[in-house]
């Protein structure tokens, strides 16, 4: 695998078409070996997935991962600036543990914004904790690398707001479209993803990258019934 130099990132993310600029980070993620096709179960809500998205390859390309961090930031604010806004005010960033820690680490860094996260109980345990500063009645933005069902976001959720800290919405690069945003919805949370697997797949196959066959099953898959968290 070659690494991307800085200046190659920075023309990757430097087109004002958003469209564009989503299928080039869709495109680094294919190249990095993030989308597998085969026979994965990956939990309650996704049971014998023909597709696999392992948003966690970002880790071996760092100017990549400053770069999504870059593209996280202008999204938050960009649905910020909105005459309806998208996401309320906060003043941490929550990532999920593991896959959304690099995310929300690589974000605040680029933004400035502290960050925190859930640590929950190990096994036979009660007590849960929080790692990093926090005052309670702060607001809390949940981040993570990939949603499915919502479980995971929900539970972290739950532990922040145990002490005291308030959580409206969340942001993940990668939206598996299972369920995720619903269910959060639901539960009284905003979700809002910067790709959507159903769109990745598309421009996959679009680009001959993917057979016929893994684009049908896939998405075949993907519009099935959510399981139930």
């Amino acid at each position: 695998m070659v690494q991307s130099t800085a200046q190659e990132l920075a023309t990757v993310f430097s087109s004002p078409d958003r469209d564009a600029t989503i299928h080039k980070l869709a495109r680094r993620l294919f190249d990095l070996g993030a989308i597998s096709f085969g026979d994965f179960t990956l939990g309650r809500t996704a049971i014998h997935s023909p597709v696999y998205v392992n948003p966690r390859r970002i880790l071996s390309e760092p100017v990549l991962l400053q770069q999504v961090a870059q593209l996280l930031d202008d999204e938050i604010k960009t649905a910020q600036g909105r005459r309806r806004p998208r996401l309320s005010p906060f003043s941490l960033v929550a990532g999920v543990p593991f896959g959304g820690l690099h995310l929300a680490l690589a974000y605040s860094l680029q933004s400035g914004v502290p960050m925190c996260y859930a640590r929950p109980a190990a096994t036979g345990g009660k007590d849960h904790m929080i790692e990093g500063y926090f005052e309670a009645e702060q607001t809390a933005l949940i981040m993570d690398d990939l949603v499915t069902g919502g479980g995971s976001i929900l539970q972290n959720t739950r532990i922040l707001e145990e002490f005291g800290i308030r959580v409206r919405d969340a942001v993940v690069l990668i939206d598996r479209e299972q369920g995720g945003a619903e269910n959060l919805k639901q539960h009284g949370y905003n979700l809002i993803s910067i790709l959507r697997l159903k769109t990745m797949l598309t421009y996959y196959y679009e680009s001959d990258l993917i057979t016929p066959t893994w684009y049908e099953r896939s998405m075949n898959y993907l519009d099935q019934k959510p399981q139930p968290e």
